[in-house]
């Protein structure tokens, strides 16, 4: 199975300014998202997706990457992930590259993403032959769905169904929620306007390796893991899980 591997970077972001070249542990994060992507054994070729110069100046010092400018149409707050993909696909292969029989989108969000979680995603995928795989975490117990609450003045109440006293995490179920960090799909999912298929499987990655930076206080928490150092745990052997949704 061939792989094209999308690192989409755009320049705009609301929330973190200048985002995907802010720097983590004196890295751009759209450098470490390349620097995981080329320790990876499952991916035949490497492409940054950008409407930034700044962007595509860092994925040039690649030499096994290659920088795609996109256009600003497909880079505003709404464009949504199949335009740049489908851009980026048939750039590639109307130049000569691919086929490709499968897309992997890695994003420079997830800055702790590891070369073996792009592995064991890519695996799955080809594995269990469903329509992708996407990586995952678990819920923490804190924010559980049974533990949602709205206020009616002030008077809290259930938003979904009431916790019965249940308020221990060996109390609830356990949920798990994709990570945003790694998102693979087959080729015939993608010609068909999708970036997720129905039959989708789940890699089972920490939560220290699951910090997504949305916000500022997302990326000093995000430094504060670099500098100490938190060690990487062992997940067992399962990290699979056969089924996610959407």
């Amino acid at each position: 199975m061939r792989t094209l591997a999308i690192i989409p970077a755009r320049g705009g972001s609301k929330r973190v300014q200048g985002k995907n070249i802010r720097l983590l542990g004196g890295k751009a994060l759209v450098a470490r998202s390349i620097e995981a992507a080329l320790g990876a054994r499952t991916l035949d070729q490497i492409v940054i997706s950008s409407d930034s110069s700044n962007v595509l100046s860092i994925a040039r010092s690649y030499d096994k990457c290659i920088a795609l400018r996109r256009p600003a149409s497909l880079a505003t707050d709404t464009s949504p992930a199949i335009d740049y993909v489908k851009h980026a696909l048939e750039s590639l292969e109307s130049g000569g590259g691919g086929p490709f029989d499968a897309v992997v989108i890695l994003q420079p969000s997830s800055p702790f993403t590891s070369p073996e979680d792009i592995d064991g995603t890519v695996k799955l995928l080809e594995s269990t032959g469903a329509d992708s795989a996407v990586s995952i975490m678990r819920v923490d117990h804190a924010i559980h769905p049974i533990k949602l609450k709205v206020l009616k003045g002030d008077r809290l109440l259930a938003y979904l169904q009431e916790e019965e006293g249940r308020v221990a995490e060996h109390e609830l179920p356990t949920l798990y929620v994709r990570n945003g960090s790694v998102y693979a799909t087959r080729r015939d999912m993608i010609e068909g306007g999708q970036t997720i298929g129905r039959d989708c499987r789940g890699y089972l990655m920490p939560p220290e390796r699951s910090v997504d930076i949305n916000t500022e206080l997302d990326l000093l928490f995000a430094e504060f893991l670099v500098n100490r150092q938190i060690p990487r745990p062992s997940l067992g052997e399962n990290h699979n899980i056969q089924s996610c949704g959407r």
